[in-house]
């Protein structure tokens, strides 16, 4: 039997261990600055969404990108100033509201008494509170240290990463258009038309995502904020701004929001509870058979599978962040792919391949 040796050359070698290497490292660095990662990908989504605005503004009246770009932050700043003038009251109304009444509800609790007595009577919630409590001891009170302090260290994170977003965003609008022309000048000359064009695609279908996104979720949570108003639910306007920010998630955002003031309107009353979930059903067929479709457009098309797999490889990867950066990802590869195939495909009107040659033959 014949002996076969493979040999390597050293280059080979070095060369393989070297790119061994190189990837992990870059795992490595995207696992300790995971959370420097994901403002960046906010921002990028963010100046996507932002970006329309400033071409409309240099195309009208504005030639300077810098003041179009300040305008434009401006005008989003003023925005989210405005909302919180108009929510942020009654918001602080309702939870003053809730705190007040909270008392009492431990009271009908403890008691047996009102809608959450049952809590009392079947499951015999305070007994089991108290044992825990008192079993735990010390390390109970620990707990609610440890509790505290990460709630203080994710109010500092969320300042930090909030005004770390809006300068990475404000960069990213001044100087993103010379970035992409500088990274279009590393592209051969007779590939850089089918490079731009890509680009424009995925531009097309995360902006539009993303900006579609933002305007359902508006919808959603206005038309929930109204029928609670109608139907005397408390706490209406916080209601509203949860369904708003739970119905950006993909899939289940909706669902959870559903539950959450399903329970509350049930707790207000029967007739508001089984209104508010016709409500939520009814409204759930309108924004995935007319908003979305209509919203969206042609600038993002996947199918189910598709976006439900994005999903849940996003929430693995980046929990709620990563489910909402899914689906504009997958539709930017989505691109990719669909050029890559269509550069592949042989030019019009060569859809046969020509038969070889004969050899000889002129």
């Amino acid at each position: 039997m014949k002996e076969i040796v493979v040999r390597f050359r050293w280059r080979t070698i070095f060369a393989v261990l070297t790119a061994v290497l190189v990837v992990a490292l870059l795992l490595h660095i995207m696992s300790v600055a995971r959370q420097v990662l994901v403002w960046m990908l906010i921002a990028v989504f963010l100046s996507m969404a932002i970006n329309p605005a400033v071409d409309w503004l240099q195309r009208r009246w504005i030639k300077s990108r810098t003041v179009a770009v300040i305008l434009a932050m401006l005008g989003v700043l003023l925005g989210i100033v405005a909302i919180g003038a108009l929510f942020i009251p009654t918001l602080i109304d309702q939870v003053n509201n809730f705190a007040n009444a909270l008392p009492g509800y431990v009271h009908d609790v403890t008691a047996g008494r009102g809608r959450l007595g049952f809590l009392e009577r079947k499951y015999q919630v305070v007994e089991r509170i108290q044992h825990a409590v008192k079993g735990g001891g010390a390390a109970k009170l620990f707990g609610f240290s440890g509790i505290a302090l990460a709630v203080t260290k994710g109010i500092i994170t969320f300042i930090v990463g909030t005004v770390t977003v809006t300068f990475l965003t404000l960069f990213m609008l001044l100087e993103g258009p010379s970035w992409i022309e500088r990274a279009f000048t590393l592209v051969p000359e007779r590939s850089r038309p089918r490079w731009r064009s890509v680009g424009h695609d995925i531009y097309k279908t995360v902006g539009g995502y993303v900006t579609g996104n933002l305007l359902i979720s508006l919808i959603a949570g206005a038309s929930t904020t109204i029928v609670l108003l109608v139907m005397g639910v408390p706490y209406a306007v916080a209601l509203g701004l949860v369904v708003a920010i739970l119905d950006l998630i993909p899939l289940a955002g909706a669902t959870i929001a559903a539950v959450i003031v399903g329970i509350v309107a049930f707790l207000h009353g029967i007739p508001a509870g089984i209104v508010v979930v016709t409500f939520f059903i009814l409204y759930q067929q309108l924004e995935n058979h007319i908003l979305q479709p209509l919203v969206y457009g042609r600038t993002v098309q996947l199918s189910p599978l598709v976006v439900l797999m994005s999903v849940l490889i996003g929430s693995q990867v980046a929990g709620v962040l990563g489910a909402l950066a899914a689906i504009p990802v997958a539709g930017a590869i989505q691109v990719i792919v669909r050029d890559w195939f269509a550069y592949r495909k042989p030019s019009a009107g060569t859809d046969e391949v020509p038969p070889a040659p004969i050899p000889g033959e002129t």
